[in-house]
């Protein structure tokens, strides 16, 4: 089950029994020591319900499971996310109740994967509504234009995989690191963006399931901007790095 809607019903809960107990229970006692329900409500509504508010509507901590935005974001990367960034939306349903920007070309995005929205996914947006976007020969093309790539010397920060090259990618005024594969790739599209959805592609381009399998992101599933890595920690066996900490581009 989604974590916000756990944390939504156990505040929603916990409060009804806490308003409860200040408007009625509170005379009935007349003094004597709350039921042990009672006391667990009133002890943790306060700290539950500021934690809703800072994770639905400031920011939100995640953890990066796979290599499909390498070498952006390494399996094991912290990263905060800035809930506010493309408004204020409710806990759960995802609608937006304060507009304050939206999703621009180059930002990198978590939303709820299309095909099971219990899952959160992390990609590039590539294509905003009504952009029509082309993947083809390895370079993005938007609205027919051929986005600048560069072919870039490997940072050596992470092992790159043999015939991988890494490249420099200008989406909109983002510019950023790619890696893809020297050898025959499929091309896609062109195709044509519908409003209220977005295009999103890994930054490891042949090792990522995005867009170009499963379609667009719809607006309401959108969970905000990613800005920053705060700690690498791959497992257990790992120490925790800080040395790593940076603003995501």
């Amino acid at each position: 089950m989604d974590f916000t809607l756990i944390l939504v019903i156990i505040v929603l809960v916990s409060g009804v029994i806490y308003g409860l107990d200040l408007l009625y229970f509170k005379r009935k006692r007349d003094g004597a020591e709350p039921g042990l329900i009672i006391d667990y409500s009133r002890s943790f509504f306060p700290v539950l319900f500021l934690v809703l508010i800072l994770r639905s509507f400031l920011f939100e901590p995640f953890q990066i499971p796979s290599g499909s935005m390498l070498p952006t974001l390494k399996i094991g990367d912290f990263i905060l996310v800035n809930k506010f960034d493309y408004g204020l939306r409710l806990p759960v349903l995802g609608q937006t109740i304060v507009e304050f920007g939206e999703p621009k070309r180059g930002d990198v995005m978590v939303f709820k994967y299309p095909e099971d929205t219990r899952i959160n996914f992390i990609k590039r947006v590539v294509g905003i509504p009504g952009d029509t976007v082309e993947y083809r020969n390895k370079v993005v093309y938007v609205n027919g234009e051929a986005q600048t790539l560069t072919v870039m010397a490997p940072d050596g920060s992470v092992m790159m995989p043999a015939l991988t090259e890494e490249a420099s990618e200008q989406l909109g005024d983002r510019e950023h690191r790619i890696w893809r594969r020297m050898t025959q790739g499929r091309n896609f599209g062109p195709i044509q963006i519908p409003e209220g959805q977005y295009f999103v592609m890994g930054d490891n381009r042949d090792n990522s399931n995005d867009s170009r399998v499963w379609g667009f992101v719809d607006d309401s599933l959108i969970v905000g901007r990613a800005f920053a890595v705060w700690m690498h920690w791959e497992s257990l066996l790992s120490i925790p790095s800080f040395s790593d900490v940076r603003i995501i581009q």
